[in-house]
């Protein structure tokens, strides 16, 4: 899609600034000046980012892209690939293992975290579900589109499920059936999104528990990160509002460009100077989990979102925060797995019963 078409189809979008040159342009002639190449669909981070830049508008007045809230994003990492970052020098490709390599702690970090190991490691929280209840804000959202437009969102559990981590492409045409036309589609999508941020302007507390955890993992001096595909602006606006953000050492938006979640991931080790191996990620989605593993980082779970039976590729899964504590972390990188709070037997070894042993002697 061409980002001038964005630009005049849309009537939620900005006006152009107002400037008081006398050179200034008419809107019709702003619009034909305006070049700007295709922005492909399924990289809306730059589309967003170029049409910031192309058209100088001010970041509180962006228009409400869908696919910024509403999207499925790719894992990312596979086969241990990571992302592309620039430098003075050139391009400079970032994986997993040169991430590990390069962050190895020097002589005087070893002898830090030998005595204070707690400090070594590096926790990212994902945002959806894990800090805040996105999932009632997306809900909402939704209802309060179908209001407008004279329907009903299905009450049933499992089509509102659907409806939560489904693209709105996918939940508009397939689940909730609205004969719409494709310019329709996109207005409401851009409806959606905009319903979404103003709920989310609205949320001032973050989900149960997790203030006093991260309380805990301060007093013990372990750096955090939060990832999100929010822009900057927006997600440290709400932090202060749910008064968290004192608690964290790194931030990942929408700004730094990553295009899957293990990239977010690896971008968060990146900014805490924690090499990926010592990181634990707190996720409630099983793709999270997978991103978490192919980054070579421990993955904690929240059962809520989806059942215990779904996240058991996670080395712990948990029903809140409240049920950590800081040796949970150190007990997850000693390899004893998310079985460790369990009761153990211990197992007798019964010995064989001796052979009696008799030599024949031939006179």
């Amino acid at each position: 899609m061409d980002c001038c078409n964005i630009i005049r189809g849309s009537a939620l979008l900005p006006k152009r600034p107002c400037s008081s040159s006398s050179s200034s342009l008419s809107d019709s002639q702003f619009l034909s000046n305006l070049k700007l190449p295709i922005c492909k669909r399924q990289n809306p981070i730059k589309q967003r980012l170029l049409i910031r830049n192309a058209c100088n508008f001010d970041p509180n007045d962006l228009p409400f892209l869908p696919e910024k809230y509403f999207k499925e994003e790719a894992i990312g990492a596979e086969y241990g690939e990571g992302f592309e970052t620039f430098r003075h020098d050139g391009p400079l490709k970032v994986d997993v293992d040169f991430l590990n390599d390069k962050l190895q702690e020097g002589f005087l970090k070893r002898i830090r975290y030998a005595m204070k190991p707690d400090e070594a490691f590096g926790l990212i929280f994902s945002w959806d579900n894990v800090l805040a209840d996105t999932r009632a804000l997306k809900l909402n959202a939704w209802k309060q589109l179908a209001t407008e437009e004279g329907r009903k969102i299905p009450e049933d559990a499992g089509t509102q499920r659907l409806m939560l981590y489904a693209g709105p492409d996918h939940v508009l045409n397939k689940i909730l059936q609205w004969e719409k036309s494709e310019t329709d589609v996109d207005l409401l999508k851009l409806r959606l999104s905009q319903l979404y941020h103003e709920n989310l302007l609205k949320l001032d507390r973050p989900l149960e528990g997790v203030e006093e955890w991260l309380e805990a993992v301060s007093t013990a001096r372990i750096p955090c990160a939060v990832v999100s595909s929010l822009d900057r602006i927006n997600m440290v606006e709400t932090l202060e509002r749910m008064g968290i953000k004192k608690y964290f050492q790194a931030i990942v938006s929408e700004e730094d460009g990553m295009e899957a979640i293990a990239h977010r991931f690896l971008s968060a080790a990146v900014k805490l100077d924690r090499k990926p191996s010592k990181c634990v990620v707190f996720e409630d989605d099983p793709r999270g989990v997978t991103a978490a593993h192919n980054c070579t980082m421990m993955a904690v779970a929240l059962i809520g979102a989806h059942p215990a039976y779904e996240l058991v590729q996670a080395d712990l899964a948990v029903a809140n925060f409240s049920e950590l504590s800081v040796i949970n972390l150190r007990r997850l990188f000693a390899h004893k797995g998310s079985d460790f709070m369990d009761l153990q037997k211990q197992v007798v070894e019964k010995t064989p019963p001796k052979r009696k042993l008799t030599i024949d002697t031939i006179f």
